[in-house]
C-alpha cells in the first residue's frame, strides 16, 4: 500500500471548523461503497489491514494483531454503525489518540480544502496521550476563539458543561462544531484557573501569510506572519518573500508563533525558499526506512533571518523551524515549541468514512526527535500573563514593538545584519 506523500498531515490535531489541515490526495477506492455497507465485516477488515501494513509501532502497542483481528472478525454485526464502534474500539488497543476513525460525515468535514470558507470556532485541538486531556494547540488568528482569548496549551475541561474526560477527539471536535452564529461554552484549565469561555461560531477564511516591511536597526526588514501550512501556504509566501525583496529589506523575521502546523509538503516547499542546500527533514517508518528531504538551489534569499516561535509552534512550525536553525540558516527566539513529532496519512474506506494512520515520525536534520520533547530557541523570551493578555486584546500590537518577543527578534536580526556585512566585507576585501 502507497501513500501519496502529498496527502502526508503532521502532528494531531483536530480543526474545530468544518475542515481540517488535509487533503484527499491519492485517496482512492478499492470495492463499492454499497459492498461495504452491506458487509460491515469487510470495513473492519479493510481497516485492520491498513494498520496492519503502515502504523508506526510495528508491535502495535504490544497488540497480538493478528488475535485482535480474529476477535473483531467473530463477531457479528447487523449494521454499520456497529461496525464504525467496532473499528473505533479496535484502534483504542493501539492507545495513538491520532490514530482514529471518522464516519461519513467527520470525514467529508476533513475533506474540506483549507484554501476554503469555514465554518466554526477556529481552534486546533490534540489529546495527551497519556491523560487523555484535550488541548489546545492554538486558535487560528482572527477567528472566533482566537477573539475569546484562547491559548495554545489551554485544557478543555468541558464542552456546553459536558466533561471531555473520557471523551474522544472526534467527538470534542464535533460537538465544538457548529452552525454559523451559534454559540459553544468551553469550560478551560489554564494553569490553576479554570474558565468558562463562550464562543460565537462563524465563518472563517484562512490566508496563512501577512507581511509588512518595518523599519529595523541596520534597514528596512520584512516581517512576515506564518499561521498555518495550509494548502495554498506556500504560494502565499512565495510572494511575500518576493514582493518583500522587491523593496529591498535587508533581512526578515518569520513568525510561527500559535502556528499549529498542517501539510507535511507545504513545510517542505517553504523551508526550500530559504534554504540552498542541506536536509530539510527525514521521516522514518516502522520499518526504519529514512525519507530525506532536502534543498534544490531555489531559495527566494539568502538574507538574514530570525523565526519566532512558542507552545503553539507544533508539527510543521517545527519541522520548519528546525530545519532553518540546524542549517545555521536563522536564529530562533521565543519558547520551547510544542513538540509534535508524528506523520499521518489519512485513507477514505469503502462506505464512505476515513482513516487517520500514525505512519511515521520525523527528525530535524541533526537527527533530533522533538516528539513530546519540542524545540528550544536559541534565545528564550518568556511573556508574562499580563503580556500575553495585552497582546490577545491589542493584536495590532502583534509584530510590533510592543511585542517583547518580536522586539528581542528585532535586536537579533540588527546583530545578525551586521556580521553578515562584517563578513562580506572580509570577503571582498582586495589582499595586499
Amino acid at each position: 500500500m502507497t501513500f501519496a506523500k502529498r496527502g502526508l498531515i503532521l502532528g494531531a490535531t483536530a480543526l474545530a471548523v468544518a475542515a481540517v489541515t488535509v487533503t484527499g490526495a491519492g485517496i482512492h477506492l478499492s470495492q463499492s461503497k454499497a459492498f461495504f455497507q452491506e458487509s460491515p465485516k469487510e470495513l473492519i477488515d479493510q481497516v485492520w489491514q491498513l494498520i496492519n501494513r503502515n502504523f508506526v509501532d510495528a508491535t502495535f502497542n504490544q497488540n497480538d494483531w493478528e488475535a485482535v483481528r480474529t476477535e473483531f472478525l467473530s463477531r457479528d454485526y447487523t449494521n454499520q454503525q456497529e461496525a464504525h464502534v467496532a473499528v473505533r474500539e479496535m484502534l483504542e488497543r493501539l492507545e495513538d489518540p491520532y490514530t482514529r476513525f471518522m464516519d461519513p460525515e467527520e470525514f467529508r468535514n476533513m475533506q474540506i480544502d483549507t484554501s476554503g470558507e469555514l465554518t466554526g470556532v477556529g481552534i486546533q485541538i490534540s489529546q495527551d496521550e497519556e491523560t487523555r486531556e484535550i488541548v489546545v494547540v492554538a486558535p487560528i488568528e482572527d477567528t472566533p476563539a482566537f477573539d475569546a482569548g484562547i491559548r495554545p496549551r489551554d485544557v478543555i475541561l468541558a464542552i456546553d458543561g459536558e466533561s471531555t474526560a473520557d471523551m474522544e477527539l472526534n467527538d470534542a471536535v464535533s460537538r465544538i462544531r457548529g452552525t454559523v452564529g451559534s454559540e459553544v461554552s468551553l469550560t478551560i484549565r489554564r494553569g490553576e484557573q479554570e474558565l468558562e469561555v463562550p464562543i460565537v461560531r462563524a465563518r472563517i477564511e484562512i490566508h496563512p501569510v501577512r507581511y509588512n516591511v518595518q523599519a529595523g536597526p541596520e534597514g528596512q526588514i520584512g516581517y512576515i506572519r506564518l499561521t498555518q501550512f495550509s494548502a495554498n501556504a506556500a504560494t502565499e509566501m512565495s510572494a511575500a518573500i518576493e514582493s518583500l525583496e522587491s523593496q529591498g529589506v535587508v533581512g526578515y523575521i518569520l513568525d510561527l508563533r500559535s502556528n499549529p502546523g498542517g501539510l507535511l509538503y507545504s513545510s517542505i516547499d517553504i523551508a526550500r525558499m530559504w534554504l540552498n542546500e542541506g536536509t530539510i527533514v527525514s521521516t522514518v517508518n516502522r520499518q526504519g526506512v529514512v525519507d530525506e528531504e532536502t534543498a534544490n538551489s531555489r531559495a527566494l534569499t539568502d538574507k538574514p533571518l530570525v523565526v519566532l516561535v512558542d507552545g503553539g509552534s507544533a508539527s510543521a512550525s517545527e519541522i520548519l523551524s528546525g530545519a532553518l536553525r540546524d542549517n545555521d540558516r536563522a536564529v530562533l527566539v521565543g519558547t520551547r515549541t510544542f513538540g509534535k513529532g508524528l506523520v499521518q496519512s489519512v485513507r477514505s474506506l469503502g462506505d464512505g468514512s476515513g482513516v487517520a494512520i500514525t505512519v511515521a515520525k520525523y527528525l530535524t536534520p541533526n537527527g533530533t526527535d522533538i516528539n513530546k520533547a519540542g524545540i528550544e530557541p536559541d534565545i528564550s523570551v518568556e511573556l508574562t500573563d499580563e503580556q500575553r493578555e495585552q497582546l490577545s486584546v491589542q493584536r495590532d500590537a502583534i509584530g510590533t514593538d510592543a511585542d517583547p518577543q518580536f522586539a528581542e527578534a528585532l535586536r537579533v536580526l540588527g546583530a545578525e545584519i551586521q556580521e553578515a556585512r562584517g563578513v562580506n566585507n572580509v570577503t571582498s576585501a582586495p589582499s595586499n
